[in-house]
């Protein structure tokens, strides 16, 4: 099944209740955050208070991110080791500046690793970032990318483009997950939408959330439409007639479709197919 990354909500560590209420949210990744949502005379129990609540399960097919705080932190380190003994799918690694980054934290733990996105030398080296062989996701972090590069806040993320595109290069060079940045004003529902759309146009695999009110715009915003699955089968079809009649090309529409579009039209509904088999497991 090819995983949906649609929706990917922090939920602090510190904090049983919201750990408990992910458990019924319908969110395709959790990422549990031991780092800037927990304040740092908290750091030590919502250690212990994650790796309670992750052995306990209930997380059904969720994905099981845990960020940690850096290494170069006073917590980070026994983080790592934590998350290795937890009940979670991978180790996400805040400010990563290059493949090094990656290098000491897989020395830690055997868990695949997600990499935070959010300074200017990881996105300049995010090419061998993503080529590391256990780096399996990048998480834009916009905030902070956005301070580092002394950015002003624009609807259209325009200063930010760049740096969105380059994580995205070397993560389709390389096979990596990449997740788009937080969206703040989680009251502004029509705001969130247009951004949402804006990454999944560019090829983000989903959205990082800060609240539950978010969950249901993003994950509409990621999954194919009714009108894409209905073209994508149209496509499939009228190529396959094509090629059975010795032709190398189709028409649907009043639009070429060749072989590179099959190709498209499969991963959508590839992609359909696991998002319906999450929803209903």
């Amino acid at each position: 099944m090819t995983r949906p990354y649609r929706s990917a909500l922090y939920i602090p560590g510190s904090r049983p209740r919201a750990l408990d209420k992910a458990r019924g949210l319908p969110v395709d990744v959790i990422l549990f955050d031991l780092e800037d949502a927990v304040s740092p005379d908290e750091k030590t129990t919502a250690r212990a208070t994650l790796a309670e609540e992750l052995g306990k399960g209930g997380y059904g097919n969720r994905l099981k991110v845990v960020r940690i705080n850096g290494l170069d932190t006073g917590w980070g380190t026994e983080d790592a080791k934590a998350a290795d003994a937890m009940d979670c799918d991978a180790v996400l690694l805040p400010k990563v500046n290059s493949a090094a980054d990656v290098d000491a934290l897989a020395a830690i733990t055997g868990k695949p690793i997600w990499a935070m996105m959010e300074t200017p030398l990881g996105v300049l080296n995010a090419l061998e970032i993503a080529a590391h062989p256990k780096l399996e996701g990048f998480v834009l972090g916009t905030n902070d990318l956005a301070k580092d590069l002394n950015t002003r806040h624009r609807a259209d993320r325009e200063p930010l483009l760049t740096s969105l595109q380059l994580c995205l290069l070397a993560a389709r060079a390389h096979g990596v997950v990449a997740v788009d940045g937080v969206y703040n004003a989680f009251k502004d529902e029509d705001g969130f939408k247009v951004e949402c759309e804006q990454g999944r146009d560019m090829g983000f695999d989903g959205k990082t959330l800060i609240h539950p009110a978010q969950v249901a715009i993003a994950n509409a915003a990621f999954a194919p439409t009714q009108a894409e699955i209905d073209l994508a089968t149209r496509q499939i079809a009228a190529f396959a007639e094509a090629e059975a009649e010795g032709q190398g090309v189709a028409v649907v529409d009043g639009k070429i479709v060749e072989n590179l579009h099959i190709v498209t039209a499969k991963a959508t509904l590839a992609k359909a197919k696991a998002i319906a088999e999450l929803e209903t497991s």
